[in-house]
């Protein structure tokens, strides 16, 4: 069995900052915040950005560009730089900061689904910023779109200066996208494959769907795949857990999860990176360093970025 990559999202763009005062919103704290979690134990850094002024989430790469230099000269992991942005965002929009720096990973959505975040806006009676609530709400009638169609344009646009791709799969059906983008050749073994569970209008986080998303993905793609997961919220720590068991890397962080237990809300990123470390080495599986993790995954190395 490989080693396990560990995987940090840092702040995301689904939470907003009523649900934790622990979420990092500025520049300054998402720096911080990343490099203790590589310090902690995570090999890949998984980024975005917020306004530091009201933590809404944005696409500017300028305001991207006052953290990923302090993250790229003080750690030595991997910079992985979301195409995803948020709900609202234009597809240029939501390359503008992988296209400026050429990272060694981006994120890829691999398909269109409803994203449900619209139950959590009847959570709060009173917002820290009024942009949340009907941001929030807005979910209900939104789908993120993903079509074929982008997923080849952003391929196009960043592969070309070597910059290769977290597969994010929302549902079983994202997995033969993938197969569909390798058969006609704009995506390229070996695969980063990352399942994400318990999305609210994608697969839930059971241990059947954690099986059938491995097992499907070995029947696509053999040997040809590094295969990663994650669990939503309060199946985090579990899925990610079942995962590894299962020869998976796992990602953990506050884009996934506000929480380190039930009613206890993490405190930092780094935290949630130490409680998965120490969870895996106690049944003996070994963490990956960044060198190894970039070996893993075919990157082109820290050094051949614009960072």
């Amino acid at each position: 069995m490989s080693k396990i990559i560990i995987s940090c999202a840092i702040t995301g763009s689904l939470h907003v900052p009523t649900m934790s005062r622990f979420l990092p919103i500025t520049p300054e704290e998402i720096a911080t915040e990343a490099i203790a979690a590589a310090q902690a134990g995570a090999a890949v850094i998984h980024l975005h950005a917020r306004n530091p002024e009201d933590g809404r989430p944005t696409p500017d790469p300028a305001v991207f560009m006052q953290f990923l230099p302090r993250i790229h000269a003080e750690t030595d992991a991997v910079i992985n730089i979301s195409t995803g942005g948020a709900p609202g965002m234009s597809l240029e929009q939501r390359i503008a900061a992988a296209r400026a720096v050429s990272p060694e990973l981006a994120s890829l959505n691999m398909g269109s689904f409803s994203i449900g975040l619209f139950p959590m806006a009847s959570r709060f009676t009173t917002w820290r910023y009024p942009w949340e609530q009907p941001f929030l709400a807005a979910t209900e009638d939104m789908v993120f779109k993903n079509t074929f169609a982008d997923m080849k344009w952003i391929i196009k646009e960043l592969s070309e200066g070597g910059t290769r791709f977290e597969c994010e799969c929302y549902d079983l059906g994202h997995l033969y996208n993938i197969a569909h983008l390798v058969d006609t050749g704009f995506l390229k073994p070996p695969l980063f494959i990352q399942s994400v569970l318990g999305i609210l209008g994608g697969i839930g986080a059971t241990p059947a769907n954690v099986q059938v998303m491995r097992t499907t993905a070995d029947s696509l793609f053999g040997k040809d795949y590094v295969w990663s997961l994650f669990g939503a919220g309060k199946a985090q720590m579990s899925t990610c857990t079942l995962g590894a068991l299962m020869g998976g890397m796992v990602r953990v962080g506050l884009e996934d999860s506000i929480y380190l237990a039930k009613g206890r809300l993490a405190t930092s990123n780094a935290e949630q990176v130490l409680k998965i470390r120490r969870i895996l080495e106690e049944l003996s599986l070994e963490i990956a360093t960044p060198e190894e993790a970039r070996i893993l995954l075919s990157l082109k190395g820290k050094r051949n970025t614009k960072l």
